[in-house]
């Protein structure tokens, strides 16, 4: 089966050893990547959530034909806009630079993380979030790239801004880590362009398997929002779950007791992309998860990999 991340945080300090800024190990991001080739990545979107994160994603994405990154700016951190020295537009004019060196070298294929968050307004209010969510399009409209989008608890004000600017992303783009109700995900879906990503956040709760079991399969893209979302024993998706995915590539050991060659306990990694598969399968009632799988392989694609 042929499978594409859309969304690999693997910028993350838990790849490079580092757990709430205390070491544990040595960096493995290597073997990480080794283990998501193995599993069958074909590709892997890095999530670049601010104008720094931009430059270090399309860095690493340079190191490998698999790799690729989005560009832009998180809601949460939207305040960095008006922190930069040179002031709001010009943070956005140097993520439009990083995005052209990115596009031009087949690197850059999404504007984002970007959208509105607003379960976490400590960190950003609702005004700032909306303003530089609107000033975002601009990096679509002139890049002509899709959108990697970001909603919680906002539907009303994210519709209704993606509605002024349809326009300004033709390409269409995805809601990333839905996790939001049936009503929610028919709004989002009522806008032509846009798709769904499903993780493992996606599928905690039956009511998450309900919504996603109602999903359109040609509007479903896989993530793993890795190191983070992974799908726990106490998940409801878990039952749907094989022996055979949870093994996973080397098995998993806890990071105080790293192996190499091991995924570390309750580090998400790429690899971990089948178990979303069959996890969305189940909710559906699929049983053919090649087919199911080919699907969503499409839809990505066409999205962000039009010439592939």
């Amino acid at each position: 089966m042929r499978f594409i991340d859309i969304g690999a945080n693997l910028l993350d300090d838990m790849y490079s050893g580092q757990y709430h800024d205390k070491p544990y190990h040595t960096p493995d991001l290597p073997a990480v990547l080794e283990r998501a080739w193995a599993a069958g990545l074909q590709k892997l979107m890095i999530t670049a959530g601010s104008l720094k994160e931009a430059r270090a994603a399309l860095e690493l994405a340079k190191t490998d034909d698999r790799l690729f990154c989005t560009v832009g700016c998180h809601p949460t951190r939207c305040k960095e806009f008006e922190d930069h020295p040179g002031g709001p537009e010009a943070y956005l004019q140097e993520l439009l630079a990083v995005l052209r060196e990115g596009q031009a070298l087949g690197k850059v294929v999404a504007v984002g993380e970007c959208g509105l968050d607003y379960e976490r307004l400590h960190f950003c209010d609702a005004d700032t979030q909306k303003k530089y969510f609107e000033a975002q399009f601009h990096l679509a409209k002139e890049s002509g790239l899709p959108m990697f989008l970001h909603l919680r608890a906002a539907a009303d004000d994210f519709l209704a801004i993606a509605g002024r600017h349809l326009g300004d992303f033709p390409r269409g783009g995805v809601v990333h880590s839905f996790d939001g109700s049936a009503e929610e995900a028919a709004r989002v879906l009522a806008v032509p362009q846009l798709a769904i990503g499903i993780n493992g956040c996606s599928l905690k709760t039956e009511e998450n398997l309900a919504v996603v079991g109602g999903l359109p399969l040609e509007r479903i893209m896989l993530e793993t929002d890795c190191p983070w979302c992974e799908i726990r024993p106490t998940h409801a998706g878990r039952k749907h779950v094989s022996a055979e995915a949870l093994a996973g590539v080397g098995g998993a050991k806890d990071r105080k007791k790293f192996a190499a060659g091991c995924q570390v306990k309750s580090r998400n990694e790429p690899a971990n992309i089948r178990q979303v598969l069959e996890v969305v399968a189940g909710a559906k009632g699929r049983a053919d998860l090649e087919a199911v799988a080919d699907v969503i392989f499409g839809n990505t694609e066409r999205m962000f990999f039009p010439a592939a």
